[in-house]
């Protein structure tokens, strides 16, 4: 493009900023200007991450030495709690695509009672727009501030809201078992993400009380015209590096059949670039990785009545980056499959 869209990424020394990085090479319209890392200002990022060693990439730097004066777009990779301020303190001018989960919840109770902490930014909370593309994409071409969603919301959410919607499911039947790669836990020293802890097992975690859970359920309300809605969902921990499966089960509509399941989706995805539904077969995390894309496949449970819902995603690029950039590109008036249009890296 003749007039290239200048483009910061805060937090770029994190997975999502990496991959971020990795989708907008080439991109015609976004130009990377600047990248923050506060714990590794200074550093080139081929020394951070030596595979974009090959790009002319700008040194990392505190986003306190940012000039926001000529930049359009920021992507906010940093993590929660600690974006509200910063986006806060932004020029009017700039647009932002915020990765982490400080506003996506639209009630400051709600998000005070699940991060412990009360929000800081609460006049730009009320404006975010959440980023479900498939579901908010009116909203979010003129939005300054798009929440982008997270990880298990994406998955669960993308098959679940049309079936809610259609009054197709009873939403408090809704059960979600969920698998993610270990990516989804940042890039941090832990020891329980070290590989000789990791390898060979499945651990779930944040049983009972996972953040997103808030988030699922704010979305599946709308849907269902409720004030309030309570599922079950229990995140899992699986030792390889990237991609997630859900595994959703919920009680149909008395009048409602499998086929009808499967129709609903079918039919509200045939057209979305980035959803597909299967007919028959069930999906594999080998098909999405990499990839911006979403994999259903709808099946009748054992129990009369349930439907058991399979849906993946790769967590870093629909659960995160790529749909990051689907909606910066409909942020400024870009088609939104723009640099997104990949083939699944397989084996």
């Amino acid at each position: 493009m003749s007039n290239p869209i200048n483009t910061a990424i805060l937090g770029a020394s994190g997975y999502t900023g990496a991959e971020l990085l990795r989708l907008l090479e080439n991109h015609p319209a976004f130009t990377i200007t600047a990248l923050t890392g506060d714990s590794q200002a200074g550093k080139p990022m081929e020394a951070v991450y030596p595979h974009l060693r090959h790009r002319q990439l700008p040194a990392l730097v505190k986003h306190t030495e940012v000039d926001f004066s000529n930049i359009a777009l920021v992507f906010c990779c940093l993590p929660h709690g600690t974006t509200q301020q910063i986006i806060a303190g932004l020029p009017e001018h700039v647009r932002i695509v915020d990765l982490s989960a400080d506003f996506r919840l639209t009630d400051p109770a709600n998000y005070a009672a699940w991060y412990g902490h009360a929000h800081q930014a609460l006049e730009l909370q009320k404006t975010a727009v959440y980023g479900l593309t498939e579901q908010a994409r009116e909203a979010i071409r003129p939005a300054r501030l798009v929440a982008n969603p997270g990880c298990y919301p994406t998955c669960s959410l993308l098959p679940l809201l049309p079936l809610v919607e259609q009054r197709l499911i009873a939403p408090d039947s809704i059960t979600i078992d969920a698998l993610s790669g270990i990516s989804g836990a940042g890039r941090s020293a832990k020891q329980g993400l070290l590989f000789s802890e990791l390898d060979g097992g499945v651990s779930a975690y944040g049983i009972g009380h996972h953040r997103h859970m808030a988030e699922i359920e704010q979305l599946l309300a709308i849907a269902a015209g409720e004030a309030e809605l309570t599922i079950s969902f229990t995140p899992h921990l699986i030792p390889m590096a990237r991609g997630m499966l859900a595994t959703l089960h919920a009680q149909m509509a008395s009048d409602t059949h499998v086929d009808a399941i499967r129709a609903c989706l079918t039919e509200r995805y045939a057209q979305e670039p980035f959803v597909t539904v299967l007919q028959a077969e069930s999906p594999s995390t080998h098909q999405v990785r990499g990839t911006n894309q979403c994999v259903l496949s709808v099946h009748p449970g054992r129990r009369a009545g349930e439907v058991i819902i399979i849906s993946v995603i790769d967590n870093l690029v629909k659960g995160a980056s790529g749909q990051a950039l689907q909606n910066a590109n409909l942020m400024f008036g870009l088609p939104e499959t723009t640099n997104l249009e990949r083939t699944a890296l397989f084996p």
